[in-house]
């Protein structure tokens, strides 16, 4: 399975962005997939999951209420709508699949989130 995050960029607090997350390969054996991020000098981080089936989504609290996660199985992509951005919010984003929740064995590459004050 391989997959191509797209999407990020430079956005003032309070704006708008929408991560793709587009799969391709082995896709049968994917259940779940998630967003994380990883901001500079921390840990990466859960920002929200999808399962490929029946759409059942999870949020970090700290992302409730402004990102929405959904997916398009007819283009084998999921999407992380982000808004209201907060400095805070700056990371690298990575999409993740796998054939149960937490157990992601899929990853892509980055994509840079910047939110400036």
């Amino acid at each position: 399975v391989q997959l191509q995050a797209s999407g990020g960029g430079l956005v003032q607090a309070g704006g708008s962005l929408r991560l793709s997350c587009a799969a391709s390969g082995s896709i049968f054996s994917i259940n779940d997939m998630g967003w994380f991020r990883q901001a500079p000098g921390k840990e990466r981080e859960f920002v929200a999951r999808i399962s490929w089936s029946g759409g059942t989504t999870y949020y970090a609290d700290s992302v409730k209420g402004r990102f929405t996660i959904s997916r398009d199985n007819a283009k084998n992509t999921v999407y992380l709508q982000m808004n209201s951005l907060k400095p805070e919010d700056t990371a690298d984003y990575y999409c993740s699949a796998g054939p149960i929740h937490g157990l992601y064995n899929y990853w892509g590459q980055g994509t840079e989130v910047t939110v400036s004050s």
